[in-house]
Order: C-alpha cells, then structure tokens, then sequence
C-alpha cells in the first residue's frame, strides 16, 4: 500500500477542484465532502440524498464501527442542497453509471482523484488524501489537534499528528535547515 500525503498547497486544492467541477458535478461532490469534512471514501460513498439535506452528517464509520456526527460547513452545504434536487429520494450521491442505484466503488472514486492529480501534478494521492487534506488544513487554520482527533477517531494527538502530515513538515523543515559544520559548502 503506497503512503498518500494531504495536499498541501491551497492552489492546488483550489486546481483540483475546478478540474472536478468541470468535468463532472459527482466526482465534485466527492472532492468536496472528502475535504470539507474528512470522511473516508467508504462512508462518503455511502451517503445518499438525504443525508446531504441536514445541517450535519452521520455516519457510522465503517472502520471504527463508531458513530460520527459532523456539521457541514455552510459554504459548502448551500452546494450539496443544490446537488441534492438533482437528485431521487434514496438515491446515492456518487451514483454509479452502471447499474440501477449503486455506488461507485473504491477504485473509481482512487482513478478519478488519480486524474484530477496528474493534472495540478500532485504525486503520493489516494483516496485517503481527502481525509488527510482536511484535517491538515484544519489544524493549520484551528491548531485544535484535540478537536481533530474527536473528528478521526483517533487514539492519540500523536497519530493524528503523524496521520496529516504535520510530523513530516517539521522533520522537513528541520533537516532544510540543519547545518552540517564539517561540511563546506
């Protein structure tokens, strides 16, 4: 399994998303739950119309098997309602070409953030860089990482730490900056 890594760059958020949005509203959709809220792929590719419609969204997690209730942050809610009338009741949001109402799978939901990456040219991208692109821009804008670790469901400050991102930054920064005196450069 390869290792992904959040996005770091908001320009690039912000590429990707118009790439998205031009090419297709779902793959949009999915993009912009996938960090706006940091669900996994597997939950947010089992929400259907209705759960769109309130002020938050609960899942329970597949992984944890534990409930998770998150506000969907109005900017963001005013599109979902938008997409949801486009939608039928009981109807999956990131519906499947195929077949009558099912949703796409892992491995779709993997080749269309695979392409809309090549694009802004981000390697290390899986389907867990939308979780992991949300809670790295959430602790850099609220430095709550408590808060962060309530929303993923983490054990330790420490792994959700290591889980956006935040430890290899610094282990980044500190090895751009270390001097080695014996050396002359």
């Amino acid at each position: 399994m390869n290792f992904v890594q959040p996005i770091r760059s908001e320009e690039k958020v912000h590429a990707m998303t118009s790439f998205l949005k031009k090419r297709s509203k779902r793959n949009y959709i999915m993009f912009i739950i996938g960090i706006g809220v940091g669900l996994r792929i597997s939950d947010i590719l089992q929400l259907k119309k209705e759960d769109l419609l309130r002020s938050h969204i609960v899942v329970k997690e597949k992984k944890t098997n534990k409930p998770n209730r998150i506000r969907i942050p109005p900017p963001m809610r005013k599109e979902l309602i938008e997409y949801a009338k486009e939608l039928e009741d009981g109807e999956y949001i990131i519906k499947s070409r195929q077949g009558e109402n099912k949703p796409i799978d892992r491995s779709t939901a993997y080749r269309i953030l695979r392409e809309a990456a090549e694009y802004v040219s981000l390697e290390e991208i899986g389907t867990h860089t939308l979780r992991k692109t949300f809670g790295y821009h959430f602790y850099k804008q609220t430095q709550n990482i408590g808060m962060l670790q309530q929303i993923f469901n983490h054990s330790s400050p420490e792994i959700t730490l290591r889980y956006i991102g935040i430890d290899q930054d610094s282990m980044d920064d500190a090895m751009k900056n270390y001097k080695m005196p014996w050396m002359k450069l």
